[in-house]
């Protein structure tokens, strides 16, 4: 972990790999909630409008792929904002690539809708069932009679107690190191800092944990702890942390380790008039966070993340790997990558396809592979 006490360049990026990964996964409440979610629309039948180019298999399909289209049911808890579009393209499209026949069930923060869902999951023949995010409680026992009736059940940023699950989330330790270490180059030792964040989310208390060590190894001063999750977590957050930075505006930084979180601190800031001495440090990157990060005097200055539509194309490959008996394992975890301000201005980054381009780390085509599956591009 750095130790100096002088600023460095932050035009850098660096990935870090390590244990299990969750966009946003819960241990007693919704994650939706931390995507501002509205209600939803019947299950439909989807399947993406333009599929990304892929890349050309090899190998000879096993069963039941050499036997025809494969039916998979996902069922999402999906939330407000780009990741969640982003993250469902990416499942998509890999989907088609592979000639899998999705049905793509949605709750948008309906947590008894996401029961049903399942269930109607359950019984409509699909041979694999994705669970994207969901509320553990709700959704437990229908995962319990998936697997009793030989439904392979794939699980992304959900906690399970069923060990025949397949989970895949990604690493949120790392996650909250890579961004940390670019704090800790940036403030250098013994700095006053902000911190927003929620607890009783398992996604967030892993970041928390990160946090701790890092503020407590480099003698940062915690001058205050602000943050709360709502279905408008960004704008509710603004009057939280422009209340916080009144009585401490001389903090150096302030670390947000979620998106929606950051958004809310840098308007704070903003709004407070301090851009030029608090910088920002967030968690997660989107279309939407690389425009905030790179626009005119943002204090955003640096986060970490993986690529949400890689993350669902892979999420499917796993899925399929499992259905073939290829797997092999019980957890597949995605790294995350760390990405500057400085980094986004000097390459000139205003998407994720530019991202992509710039940032080969973001690409997990590596995962979860093999040579009958055509992975699909990002």
């Amino acid at each position: 972990m750095p130790r100096t006490r002088t600023p460095r360049s932050r035009t850098r990026t660096h990935a870090r790999t390590g244990l299990p990964f969750a966009a946003l996964s819960m241990a007693s409440v919704s994650a939706l909630l931390l995507a501002g979610c509205s209600q939803s629309s019947d299950a439909s039948q989807q399947t993406a409008d333009s599929a990304a180019p892929a890349a050309t298999a090899t190998g000879k399909k096993p069963a039941p792929f050499s036997e025809g289209k494969v039916k998979v049911a996902l069922v999402r808890q999906s939330g407000a904002g780009d990741y969640f579009e982003q993250w469902g393209n990416g499942a998509k499209a890999q989907a088609k690539a592979l000639g899998i026949d999705l049905t793509v069930y949605d709750a948008q923060a309906d947590n008894a809708k996401q029961a049903t869902d399942l269930s109607s999951a359950i019984n409509s023949g699909a041979k694999t069932i994705i669970v994207d995010h969901g509320f553990p409680a709700t959704i437990q026992p229908e995962i319990d009679k998936a697997v009793k009736k030989g439904i392979k059940v794939v699980v992304y940023d959900v906690e399970t107690t069923n060990k025949s699950v397949v989970s895949t989330k990604q690493d949120d330790a790392s996650m909250a190191q890579a961004v940390l270490d670019v704090m800790a180059d940036e403030l250098g030792k013994d700095a006053k800092v902000g911190y927003v964040n929620v607890a009783g989310y398992a996604a967030l208390d892993k970041r928390d944990s990160v946090w701790k060590k890092t503020a407590d190894a480099n003698g940062w001063k915690q001058a205050f702890k602000v943050g709360k999750v709502t279905d408008s977590t960004a704008t509710d957050n603004v009057p939280l942390v422009s209340a916080a930075l009144t009585q401490h505006s001389d903090v150096a930084g302030v670390f947000a380790p979620y998106d929606e979180l950051a958004k809310g601190t840098v308007l704070a800031v903003q709004n407070k008039k301090l851009q030029s001495k608090v910088k920002v440090f967030g968690a997660d990157v989107s279309n939407a966070d690389i425009q905030n990060m790179t626009a005119k005097d943002s204090p955003w200055v640096a986060t970490a993340g993986t690529d949400p539509s890689a993350v669902g194309a892979a999420v499917v490959r796993t899925a399929a790997l499992e259905l073939a008996g290829q797997l092999n394992k019980t957890s597949v975890e995605f790294p995350a990558v760390a990405i500057t301000q400085d980094f986004l201005k000097s390459k000139k980054i205003e998407n994720m396809d530019q991202l992509r381009e710039a940032l080969p780390a973001l690409n997990l085509a590596k995962v979860s592979t093999a040579d009958w599956i055509p992975n699909v591009a990002h």
